[in-house]
């Protein structure tokens, strides 16, 4: 008796526990009855909230799906750009599940499967967009046009003219086919490949250098045309100056012999005396010199009148 009550009270709580099942916060789930996914009279799949919930035991089964925002990172994968540049870029995709009827059946509900088809689709519609741009507007003026152009056709299998408010379908199935909604993709960081790098600053050290030449041969070119006016300047100063000093000169000696004439002339025999003293000076002032004269000559006028 107490063997049979305690019997049909274990398989009682074992159909309880196979029946019960909870779906905790963040996530939604779907019974799977004989493996197909349970629908509602709209043929709509049967979606359970948070909570617990009640199943039939052994012939169905839940399949708990995380439906909050997945961030998935990419790995840096090289594109070309409209100018035929090649840029490696560095993202990230956040998405969401908002149909777990269509996830599941499209990915078993493996949020691993579901990432490699969004980064399959997301490096295809980011090669596809990153073809129209060159490589100023993608670091720049367009960079959020782009990522918005990027999310539009994942989710909507549409996206807009970068140049333009023109809507273009794309041949890519959207997102929505999975299950799965795109919130938001960025670029986080853009590169370029080490022989485009090199390439590029050896091209710019090159200008660089050019641009230092000419403006060397501009400064030398201007240092000269300076030099020559700085000469000219000083060649026409110390010619007015010497001009100047000559006149100066002139003048004096002009007034001197002025002052001269009108000393002397007031006692020309004082003025022809002192002009021989300087004379007889200036004549012995070497005792090497020698001079032969006439004793009579007018050269000792003063000597002879002192004998």
């Amino acid at each position: 008796m107490y063997k049979s009550i305690i019997i049909i009270t274990l398989l009682l709580i074992t159909f309880i526990y196979a029946s019960l099942f909870f779906v905790q916060e963040g996530q939604n789930g779907i019974v799977l009855r004989f493996g197909k996914v349970v629908r509602s009279n709209n043929n709509n799949p049967l979606v359970y909230n948070p909570g617990m919930h009640w199943k039939i035991p052994f012939i169905e089964d839940v399949k708990v799906i995380d439906t909050r925002i997945n961030t998935t990172e990419n790995q840096a994968d090289r594109f070309v750009t409209m100018e035929k540049k090649d840029l490696i870029i560095d993202s990230y995709i956040k998405w969401r599940v908002n149909n777990l009827s269509k996830y599941y059946l499209s990915t078993g509900g493996d949020i691993t499967k579901a990432e490699i088809l969004i980064k399959r689709k997301f490096s295809d519609r980011l090669r596809s967009e990153l073809g129209k741009l060159d490589v100023r507007s993608i670091v720049t003026d367009f960079r959020n046009k782009l990522m918005n152009n990027v999310k539009n056709s994942l989710n909507y299998g549409v996206t807009d003219n970068i140049y333009s408010a023109k809507i273009i379908k794309t041949n890519n199935s959207s997102m929505s086919m999975l299950g799965i909604k795109i919130i938001d993709v960025r670029i986080k960081q853009i590169n370029l490949p080490i022989e485009v790098f090199d390439a590029i600053y050896k091209r710019m050290r090159a200008e660089r250098e050019s641009v230092a030449r000419r403006h060397r041969s501009q400064g030398k070119e201007e240092a000269e045309k300076i030099r020559a006016i700085a000469d000219y300047q000083v060649t026409r100063i110390i010619s007015e100056a010497k001009k100047q000093s000559s006149i100066i000169k002139g003048i004096a000696d002009a007034k001197i012999i002025k002052i001269y004439a009108q000393s002397f002339s007031k006692d020309p025999d004082f003025y022809d005396f002192i002009k021989r003293l300087k004379i007889y000076r200036n004549s012995f002032k070497n005792n090497k010199n020698i001079m032969v004269l006439n004793s009579q000559d007018s050269f000792f006028k003063f000597i002879n009148e002192f004998k």
